[in-house]
């Protein structure tokens, strides 16, 4: 008999994706929004990147060396967190810091629980809320696009939202106002957005929940919903880091579920709290709660569902 039956643990359907192909798809998604910063803010954009990335590669390594673990840098996920980290800080942000920042991506919140895959929130996300904490005026020191970091804003488009309108909404798309680097351009968030999603690196599901949750609740708070949806981190936020395959919840409804808390914690700050800002301790709290939304609304396995709705009629 030629053929034979093979028995085999799960998974039974493959992919020829790895971690590796997965983080440069991210990183290409990330590249055009990096030459529209470059564009806007200068050569400095592109040396405070550079330096974040090469400092969140080198904890990994030096981590993973001190601890005599298996060196992961050649799957990209740390080049990954220092572009995240590097495009949620201002271009004038003295270099030291971005080391502090990507000190407590990596080891802090990334290494200390484990390394990919273990770690309860998104590094870039918590590190950018240290750096807030602990610096600042300088990570609220926006440059202006006109004349470089010499040049700082003294409002981001948040701020100034009630003193904008609809000829403003060019700017936003185009990223020529103050703000960090990847809160800037929309368009080619957008891009490298829709590149995630043709290529099936991420799902659709969470990302257009949350901005279609930020859009309603903007009108429902009469707030101006374009302006809220090109302004600040929500465009960077809802499609690179809330839908980090670690922290964010697997099923369609998990991710249903996490694009409308996102949305409504977002605005509820925005609208109520001292800050213009909310995407970026939205995401945390999203990612504290993941787990408990994976709970209750993962699919029941085969069979079970049948079962419980047996033993509710008896």
């Amino acid at each position: 008999m030629g053929n034979k039956l093979i028995v085999t643990a799960a998974p039974h359907i493959t992919s020829g994706d790895s971690t590796q192909k997965i983080m440069g798809r991210v990183c290409l998604a990330l590249v055009p929004t990096l030459i529209a910063s470059v564009i806007i803010f200068g050569i400095g954009s592109l040396i405070l990147t550079a330096v974040t990335v090469a400092a969140c590669v080198f904890f990994e390594w030096g981590y993973c060396k001190l601890m005599h673990r298996e060196v992961p840098i050649e799957d990209f996920s740390a080049v990954v967190t220092g572009m995240l980290l590097a495009f949620n800080m201002p271009a004038s942000l003295p270099w030291w810091m971005a080391v502090v920042g990507a000190f407590i991506a990596i080891v802090i919140i990334k290494q200390l629980f484990g390394g990919l895959g273990y770690n309860f929130a998104n590094p870039a996300i918590v590190a950018r809320i240290a750096l807030a904490v602990g610096f600042g005026a300088k990570m609220s020191a926006y440059p202006m696009p006109a004349n470089g970091v010499d040049a700082l804003a003294s409002a981001t488009p948040l701020a100034a939202a009630g003193n904008l309108d609809a000829g403003s909404y060019i700017t936003l798309l185009l990223g020529q106002h103050g703000g960090v680097l990847g809160e800037t351009c929309a368009i080619t968030i957008l891009v490298g957005g829709v590149y995630l999603i043709a290529t099936k690196v991420i799902s659709p599901v969470l990302p257009v929940t949350y901005l279609a949750s930020v859009a309603v609740l903007s009108l429902c708070f009469g707030m101006d919903p374009i302006v809220q949806l090109l302004s600040g981190g929500l465009m960077l936020g809802a499609f690179f880091m809330a839908t980090d395959y670690v922290t964010s919840p697997t099923t369609d409804k998990g991710k249903l579920v996490a694009g409308i808390f996102l949305g409504v914690v977002t605005m509820l700050i925005r609208r109520f709290g001292n800050m213009n800002e909310g995407v970026s301790f939205a995401i945390l709290l999203m990612n504290l709660i993941t787990p408990y939304i994976e709970v209750n609304t993962r699919q029941d396995k085969l069979g079970i569902a049948k079962k419980k709705k047996e033993a509710a009629a008896k």
